[in-house]
């Protein structure tokens, strides 16, 4: 008898470190369906995650009257298959591999896995073993980058056959605004914005311990406003104890951590959660004055946040354990904030059929890119999953709304490590002028080149492998659009090869931002193209600078992009001294 119709899943909830727990779109849960599971979406992850990649255009969409609009996924014209892998026990590798097995039968052009897991060997890891079966047939596989950071080498799912997908902000909040007894203001936000909270101000106790259970004294808080700090217990765990004590208002203040990452959550209590600066300066306030006083205004929905996109702190970080050759993440995309199908009101008692959420995570950022994806397919349906990823790389950006660089959560430029080759630029990706393509077999050389044994390697390729017979390549001489490399006092010679997909007759010209204490030689510096299609090799050197030595630094980051009169294929660098 065969499995029930397939619907989505999963749960996706902050926790202590800011972390999300991913579930996969995509999987059809075969082992859950055989214990009498139910085939259905729980918890709501998956019908989010699924709304975010195709969803179609809703008028009149809201969550608890925020956000208001039409509500739409990247590709709301493309069909939707959706496969449940995942249940309250967690994401069995058995059950992943039999997700991407279901999907390559039924004819999938786009996979997307909302699925952040830690760095593990790829023939140990069912998402890279599913995901190179998929390309195999020309399935594009999009996949989160995991929820570990901003810790270094913390991103998970960087198979070079992957699309690995970071998180950014974007320019909506959901404002809710601290105003101080000294005039100060702070911009928080909430995603319940109280139409009854008294514009007055209360008085304002700071309550260390992160406002845990037990240790909230009543006396100390009643009818006050409360200052609780980000961590440890989850931010409406807080605002529960809080409520319970008396409390007649929560400022959550982030950690050094989280930084500027502010999320927007419905919450018990009237709510604001704040920035670590701004907490900062509210703990300064309250120990400089005896009578601190503080004031919450709610102001909806704010449009046109000129920082956006930033990168979001629990974004997983490179370089890849896995794979340091490869630079991953590969993109960034909209992850915070998110508003999504649901599958139930969040108030019991509304009577509207049309259900979102915010949610926030990279499983919001993966399904994204898997639209964007999808809407390149349509257009190029002749290109490689490796040239779609290449599209989207090379035309991402690097600048945020300011036409500045695009930050991270310590307000800083962003590293290369945390955005890959930049945010997702939708409609430059479908017109990208170069691609770097790679066919599956390509893949061979590289994983021999990471010392996998014949057996590791037939594991990933499900075919049988001599790596003593094959040509086995550094990661880094695979034909990807980035480069991350490893250099000590020896020069460096990679080769790449680009594919002319713009017009028939055009040249570009190498442009060069060495990373610091590198110099980088392309030869050769013009490439001229005589029609569509056409390949066209370069090679790229790097070698320390003689002049430029790096004191105290491991890593340094540039980039070169081939320019013509219409196009631009910008490729990150990442260069780690040894």
């Amino acid at each position: 008898m065969p499995p029930p119709p397939a619907k989505w899943t999963g749960s996706c909830e902050f926790n202590k470190s800011g972390g999300c727990s991913n579930k996969v779109i995509g999987a059809r849960n075969f082992e859950s369906w055989s214990k009498g599971l139910p085939p259905f979406d729980e918890e709501g992850h998956g019908s989010h995650a699924a709304s975010i990649a195709a969803g179609n255009f809703v008028k009149h969409a809201s969550v608890l009257g925020n956000a208001k609009g039409t509500a739409a996924g990247m590709a709301p014209g493309a069909h939707l298959a959706i496969y449940k892998t995942c249940t309250e026990e967690g994401c069995a590798g058995a059950d992943i591999l039999a997700a991407f097995d279901a999907a390559i039968a039924d004819g999938v052009d786009v996979l997307s896995v909302s699925v952040g897991q830690k760095s593990t060997p790829f023939y140990d890891d069912a998402i890279a073993v599913g995901a190179f079966a998929a390309i195999r047939k020309g399935i594009l596989v999009s996949c989160s980058a995991g929820n570990y950071g901003p810790t270094s080498a913390s991103v998970g799912n960087a198979a070079p056959w992957i699309l690995t997908v970071g998180a950014s902000t974007i320019d909506r909040s959901i404002r809710a605004s601290v105003k101080l007894g000294n005039g100060e203001k702070f911009d928080g936000e909430s995603l319940s914005q109280p139409s009854d909270f008294p514009p007055e101000s209360f008085p304002l106790v700071y309550s260390p311990y992160f406002c845990s259970a037990g240790t909230v004294n009543e006396a100390d808080v009643e009818g006050k406003v409360v200052l609780c700090d980000y961590g440890k217990t989850s931010i409406i765990d807080k605002g529960l104890v809080v409520k319970q004590a008396g409390g007649v208002a929560m400022i959550v203040a982030n950690s050094d951590l989280a930084g500027s990452t502010t999320i927007a959550l419905k919450h018990v209590l009237p709510a604001s959660h704040v920035s670590y600066s701004a907490g900062s300066s509210i703990k300064a306030y309250i120990s400089s004055t005896s009578h601190p006083t503080a004031s919450i205004a709610f102001e909806g929905t704010i449009i046109g946040e000129p920082s956006a996109p930033e990168v979001i702190f629990f974004s997983a970080r490179g370089p890849s354990l896995a794979t340091p050759g490869i630079l991953k993440p590969d993109i960034i995309g909209p992850g915070m904030n998110i508003l999504g199908a649901w599958p139930t009101p969040l108030h019991n008692n509304s009577p509207s059929k049309l259900t979102f959420n915010l949610l926030s995570g990279t499983s919001m950022s993966c399904p994204h890119l898997s639209g964007v994806a999808a809407l390149i397919k349509s257009s190029h349906p002749d290109w490689s999953p490796a040239a779609i990823k290449s599209a989207i790389m090379t035309t991402a950006d690097i600048l945020n709304h300011k036409d500045s660089p695009i930050l991270d959560q310590t307000e800083q430029p962003a590293s290369i490590f945390a955005i890959g080759a930049g945010h997702v630029n939708p409609l430059r990706a479908n017109d990208p002028g170069l691609i770097y393509d790679i066919q599956p077999d390509d893949y061979i050389p590289y994983l021999c080149g990471l010392g996998y044994n014949d057996t590791q390697v037939g594991l990933i390729t499900l075919r049988t492998v001599r790596c003593s017979k094959e040509s086995s390549i550094p990661e880094a001489q695979l034909n990807y659009p980035s480069f991350s490399i490893a250099l000590r006092s020896k020069a460096r010679r990679f080769q790449r090869t680009v594919t002319n997909v713009g017009k028939p007759k055009s040249s570009y010209t190498v442009h060069i931002a060495a990373p610091p204490g590198v110099d980088v030689t392309v030869k050769p510096h013009k490439l001229h193209f005589t029609k569509k299609n056409q390949k066209k090799t370069y090679t790229v050197t790097f070698k320390r600078s003689s002049s430029g030595a790096i004191t105290g630094e491991r890593y340094a980051q540039g980039f070169l992009k081939w320019v013509s009169a219409t196009h631009s294929a910008r490729s990150p660098i990442a260069v780690k001294f040894e």
